[in-house]
């Protein structure tokens, strides 16, 4: 049956969502068309729109509806420092705690050589480009000014570890400073109750 196909295939749909699964999915599926078919159609509008619109920032490589983010536009940003993230997620995680003024490269993912995931998928070099380009490439210097210090805030996983690394030894020779997310304990909590690695690595990072 041809509404049996339509109905399969908005569950599989659905089912590509990180964290659903089939049985989430077919939830989502039956809510919308029992209960709510305009939100659905608002849903797929919105999702036609947003693919469309939206491209990598030609900077930074975020999501934006312009060829050059708003973030990388504003001339209010700290030029000198480049933080390196794996999402838009995270980026706008560093956002919201307002402590960082500079200027993001986002990697759209993290090495993982099992998914066949490598430097070029995450482009690295677009990211070394970025922060010191070969000598006699052209640059616009209101564009792209000196990177002084590059902020490694890819995430605390072994993948997050190890794209970390590689950026360091890539960035070691280009004459700047490169410089990790400090990992210590959580603001507000106790320490019987936070795990022994936070622990261990607080007291290394200890200042």
């Amino acid at each position: 049956m041809a509404e049996g196909k339509s109905l399969q295939a908005l569950q599989q749909a659905l089912g590509r969502l990180p964290g659903v699964g089939v049985k989430s999915a077919a939830r989502m599926a039956f809510h919308m068309l029992q209960h709510d078919r305009a939100g659905a159609l608002r849903l797929a509008q919105a999702l036609q729109e947003a693919v469309e619109r939206i491209c990598h920032c030609q900077l930074c490589n975020t999501l934006s509806e312009q060829p050059v983010c708003a973030t990388c536009q504003d001339g209010q940003r700290d030029r000198s420092k480049l933080c390196v993230v794996e999402t838009p997620a995270d980026q706008a995680a560093m956002e919201r705690t307002q402590a960082y003024r500079g200027l993001y490269f986002v990697l759209m993912g993290k090495l993982s050589p099992l998914d066949g995931i490598g430097p070029q998928e995450i482009g690295l070099q677009r990211l070394f480009e970025r922060v010191a380009p070969r000598q006699g490439a052209e640059q616009d210097p209101a564009e792209r000014p000196a990177v002084q210090e590059v902020i490694l805030a890819t995430n605390f996983t072994a993948e997050g570890e190890a794209t970390a690394h590689v950026i360091a030894q890539g960035l070691k020779s280009r004459g700047v400073q490169v410089t990790r997310l400090a990992r210590g304990v959580p603001v507000g909590s106790e320490l019987e109750y936070v795990d022994l690695g936070t622990i261990a690595h607080a007291l290394l990072d200890r200042r």
